[in-house]
């Protein structure tokens, strides 16, 4: 609607000052035409907006105009309450702030709202970790946030999965994502992505970095998911399963029953320490064919068992 639209228009200057006909038009979805007439109407309803020509132009309201115009739905209010979790703004230090900010909002809120947001806090609570998980220890958390917020850089001795496991690195935080319950933070050179509960030590500095004018941290981490489940399914296994069993996970390709009745399958693997623990779970219901590597460790292992349990056969 128009009056949505022309209120999303006002909030979007308020919030980060001078922008184009061009960019109003991408955050809204509409077109360059479209962005023209709804300054105009603005402008005729009184609103103290400047056109600036030129490659540095868009338009701007004036210094020190604010509009104390929310335009929040219900909707919009209990959304908002949502995305307000406790646990990551404690974690940031930030649990009182969270707190206040959410009280201020809610006495601003128009009577009719207040139900709605009090009622999201009510029903609905956040809590990000797995249950077979304890929670990472992020001691260095704050400090790390600190960097993000005032871009300083950080000299940190980090730990890593391959040798040289502890290694020395001077990051230039970009920023922090919490995903599943775990802290990381994105960081040049690169970038590239460091989990916070291994950083074993680390030290601040006063030295300032710039931050690239064209990251985008949401779309770095999509990207940064895409590759890493990617790279997480590399490897294939073909597996043979009993009738009735079923597989877990990635889903199976080139299936096709054999005579005996048994379903032969290809299936993505993590790597070949994960699937020989994910196929012992099975039993006697799959088989795995290839690769042999993966098929040699299941029969050492089940000879082991054979040998420290007995053959239940030689008994009978």
């Amino acid at each position: 609607m128009k009056s949505s639209r022309l209120v999303s228009i006002l909030l979007l200057l308020q919030t980060r000052g001078r922008m184009t006909a061009a960019r109003l038009a991408e955050e809204l979805e509409v077109s360059v035409r479209t962005v023209y007439r709804d300054i105009e109407a603005l402008s005729a309803a009184g609103v103290p907006l400047y056109g600036d020509a030129g490659h540095a132009g868009g338009y701007r309201l004036l210094d020190g105009y604010r509009t104390r115009l929310t335009g929040l739905t219900a909707d919009e209010a209990e959304a908002l309450f949502l995305a307000g979790a406790p646990g990551p703004a404690a974690q940031l230090g930030l649990g009182s702030v969270l707190a206040a900010a959410q009280l201020k909002v809610r006495a601003a809120l128009p009577s009719e709202l207040r139900p709605h947001a009090d009622r999201i806090s009510g029903r609905f609570h956040l809590d990000a970790p797995g249950w077979y998980a304890d929670a990472d220890e992020t001691p260095h958390l704050p400090a790390v946030a600190d960097a993000v917020w005032n871009c300083r850089a950080l000299h940190v001795r980090y730990r890593r999965w391959r040798e040289p496991t502890d290694v020395e690195r001077r990051l230039e935080p970009y920023g922090l994502v919490l995903k599943a319950g775990r802290w990381y933070v994105v960081a040049g050179p690169g970038p590239r992505t460091y989990r916070v509960d291994q950083i074993l030590r680390l030290a601040a500095t006063d030295e300032e970095f710039t931050r690239p004018d064209d990251f985008d941290l949401a779309g770095y981490w999509a990207a940064y998911q895409r590759d890493f489940h990617h790279r997480l399914r590399a490897d294939r296994a073909v597996v043979r399963l009993a009738p009735g069993v079923t597989l877990t996970g990635s889903a199976p390709t080139d299936a096709h029953v054999e005579e005996d009745g048994w379903t032969r399958v290809t299936v993505s693997i993590e790597s070949v320490d994960h699937a020989h623990a994910e196929f012992l779970r099975m039993g006697s219901g799959v088989e795995v064919l290839e690769p042999l590597e993966l098929r040699d460790r299941i029969a050492r292992t089940a000879a082991e068992l054979v040998e420290r349990y007995g053959d239940p056969r030689a008994s009978g």
